[in-house]
């Protein structure tokens, strides 16, 4: 049946606010969702009322915050599927990255091949760069084709028997583009190489079932999805077949002066104090999510990016640079006006007060690949309304009269 967007809206404050005397319209959330209030009420009254230091310690508050860290992690496995063990909490998705990375950093060796794709965030293609040159090891690439779409042509050579691991990201934050997941895993299981998932854009808009998606490991962050800042994700098949990413308390089983024994996942992973209040706030944005149906967000995220792409198709110099239809695509939406550099126009929005994204989205080898600079980027979310992608397509309209 769907969930009521003007009800949803009530939750979050923020929205209430005025921009240079504007009602806000925060069309942004694809770098970093706003929070609903339940989700900050939930970390306020942990910190308020159960906040001490987990794991360790056997007084009462410590042993409340132990169990609202582990019934956090609990909440979050469940949210995509998972069992309890397999979930890492991190700091972001970009660390969830590295940790793989510097994790396999020695089972890849010269001659080995990393495989990724040209529409990666920096986050998914920088560690990578850095593995293959601490290994000798070599990353090849999948293109992507003019309209947005990863080229499968060369799918089979750059996915070979010497490759070690294929990482790609679910939905593409530029681009929005979301990727055939079951197509490019199953080519990565044909010549045995590992999978790593960057469900960054993908975990807060749609159901995620990582066990069903077959992969071996998958990321994502909290703040894109109601959540807190400083707070990520990284789900693992087999987590225990990866040495520690850092050292420090908490990872061990046993420490002498000679050497020290390591715990089993997810406890290595997560050396000293960790994200306690950010991961109940995590939880609690993930019951949220889970509240509202995660099919009923897809939805409603799909209907309002088809107005913004019909609306875009009907201005003159105005251009989608990623897929200009719903089908297989998120709802971040890059374009560029003719003649107006992006950061001009995000400017103007602002003016305005919608909110947009302007840059190269910490995606800069896809703007090359279609010769631009930087794009500007619209992406909706729980809290948007029809209303909103009209004051942005009005204030399109503003901006090319006014730089014209």
């Amino acid at each position: 049946m769907g969930f009521d967007v003007e009800v949803v809206r009530k939750d979050f404050p923020v929205l209430s606010k005025e921009v240079h005397g504007h009602p806000l319209v925060f069309l942004d959330s694809a770098a970093s969702s706003q929070k609903p209030r339940q989700v900050l009420e939930a970390e306020r009254v942990f910190v308020e009322e159960h906040y001490a230091n987990v794991h360790r310690g056997v007084h009462t508050l410590s042993q409340e915050a132990t169990d609202g860290y582990e019934a956090a992690r609990q909440t979050v496995a469940a949210f995509i599927g998972a069992q309890h063990d397999e979930v890492v909490f991190t700091k972001n998705v970009t660390e969830s990255i590295n940790l793989v990375s510097y994790a396999l950093t020695q089972s890849i060796k010269p001659g080995d091949e990393i495989a990724v794709t040209e529409m990666e965030h920096h986050s998914n293609l920088v560690p990578w760069q850095m593995l293959a040159e601490r290994t000798g090891a070599t990353l090849r690439w999948l293109g992507l084709t003019d309209d947005g779409r990863l080229d499968l042509s060369d799918l089979d050579e750059v996915v070979n028997e010497r490759t070690r691991l294929f990482a790609f990201t679910q939905v593409s934050n530029l681009l929005g583009t979301e990727n055939d997941v079951p197509t490019l895993v199953a080519r990565a299981k044909q010549v045995g190489a590992l999978t790593l998932v960057d469900g960054a854009q993908a975990v807060p808009h749609q159901p995620v079932d990582v066990p069903a998606l077959d992969v071996d490991f998958y990321a994502f962050t909290g703040h894109k999805m109601l959540g807190p800042s400083g707070v990520g994700v990284l789900w693992g098949r087999d987590l225990n077949a990866l040495p520690p990413f850092m050292g420090g308390g908490s990872m061990i089983e046993v420490v002498t002066m000679a050497g020290s024994t390591y715990a089993n996942a997810p406890e290595r992973f997560e050396a000293g104090t960790p994200v306690i209040s950010q991961a109940v706030a995590l939880a609690a944005a993930c019951d949220y999510l889970t509240a509202l149906g995660l099919d009923d967000v897809r939805a409603h995220e799909t209907a309002l990016t088809a107005r913004l792409l019909d609306g875009i198709r009907a201005l003159d110099g105005v251009h989608v640079i990623g897929p200009d239809t719903t089908e297989m695509r998120g709802s971040a939406v890059s374009f560029v006006i003719e003649g107006v550099h992006p950061h001009d126009v995000g400017q103007s929005l602002d003016e305005l007060g919608i909110a947009v994204r302007v840059g190269h989205h910490c995606a800069a080898p896809v703007c090359k690949r279609y010769g631009l600079a930087a794009t500007t980027r619209a992406s909706s979310y729980v809290y948007n309304n029809e209303a909103d992608i009209d004051a942005l397509l009005a204030g399109i309209v503003t901006v090319q009269e006014f730089w014209r």
